[in-house]
């Protein structure tokens, strides 16, 4: 038994992952190593869209487990603590927190990497150090990064993010959506910014969900996050099952719009709010200053206030509104 265990897998020395051994081969027909997608939940995932989209490529892609990370060293379960399942008179279920490396491979073969679970609650020099020693070991070539971030944008318009990188070559064809503002730090921004440090390709993307739409199980970002990953790390992911999802929720959503006169005064007052800004940002030159982009404050004000009030905007959703999640809105991926 402890043979067959060992060809099984084999702990790394520093105590911070078991590799799965044998490991799977990764490299692509040209010789390119792979491409590592981190998607860490916990720390922001509005509209739960990291999960749907690291869901989504479980369930349609080939995965193979290649790591798995000392959850125990790395979770304060008191601060999060795991879901057990009771029935009648005994315990019958864990809901295991995990969190993995995984081998996938995309609609034509080529293989990538995708890093997810829980956000590590400790260690998180520890964490990066190890995941981006990992990743040099199996050749990774560029990692891209998964976030959220609720903001005062409605659903009826087309999904916006925030692309982000120590190189500014990377994410050339975006625009930026503010200047100079400090937020709280998540370890997948660490992530990016280590591998930035030792010379790697890292970038990532934020994706901006309506804040009214924060605790609800929201297709449309994770959609707009795995085609923009997907764009960026030259694969091929299929996306049909997510955008089906997308349009069903936006269905549901509209129903509660129409059935809501405050409501629908709230989203129109975004959408107005939303068209002159883009309208303003059209206008804009390409050379534009940072004081002229929006500042911290006005795009940071909603993700602080997420942070604080998720308690209250769950008692709110339960009271009235928007629901917590729509019917099979949550499980469509």
């Amino acid at each position: 038994m402890a043979d067959s265990q060992e060809q099984h897998y084999q702990p790394e020395q520093n105590g911070m992952y078991e590799l799965e051994f044998p490991a799977p081969q990764l490299s692509a027909v040209d010789g390119s190593g792979p491409v590592l997608i981190h998607a860490l939940e916990g720390f922001s995932d509005a509209g739960h869209a990291i999960r749907l989209a690291a869901e989504h490529l479980k369930n349609t892609l080939d995965t193979e487990l290649v790591a798995s990370f000392a959850i125990d060293e790395l979770l304060d379960y008191r601060s999060r603590r795991p879901l057990m399942t009771f029935k009648t008179d005994h315990f019958s279920g864990y809901d295991q927190p995990e969190l993995n490396l995984y081998a996938l491979h995309d609609s034509v073969g080529t293989p990538f990497l995708l890093l997810a679970g829980l956000e590590p609650d400790l260690r998180w020099e520890r964490f990066v150090t190890a995941v981006r020693l990992l990743a040099e070991r199996l050749g990774v070539r560029q990692t891209i990064g998964l976030g959220t971030i609720p903001m005062a944008v409605p659903h009826t318009r087309p999904v916006t993010l925030t692309a982000h990188s120590p190189n500014s070559e990377l994410i050339a064809d975006h625009t930026p959506w503010v200047g100079e503002v400090q937020v709280p730090a998540s370890v997948s921004s660490l992530l990016e910014f280590r591998m930035g440090q030792h010379g790697h390709d890292a970038l990532g993307f934020t994706v901006h969900v309506p804040h009214y739409l924060a605790q609800t199980a929201y297709p449309p970002a994770a959609e707009t996050l795995l085609a923009e990953a997907a764009r960026a790390g030259s694969l091929q992911i299929p996306l049909a099952a997510l955008g089906e999802a997308a349009v069903e929720v936006h269905t549901k959503i509209n129903e509660q719009v129409e059935a809501s006169a405050e409501v629908a005064q709230v989203v129109s007052a975004l959408e107005r709010q939303y068209d002159a800004f883009v309208a303003a940002q059209e206008n804009r030159s390409l050379l534009a200053r940072d004081e002229d982009l929006p500042s911290g404050d006005e795009l940071g004000a909603e993700f602080e206030r997420f942070l604080a009030q998720q308690d209250a905007q769950q008692d709110d959703n339960n009271r009235g509104g928007f629901p917590d999640s729509f019917p099979d809105g949550d499980d469509r991926t």
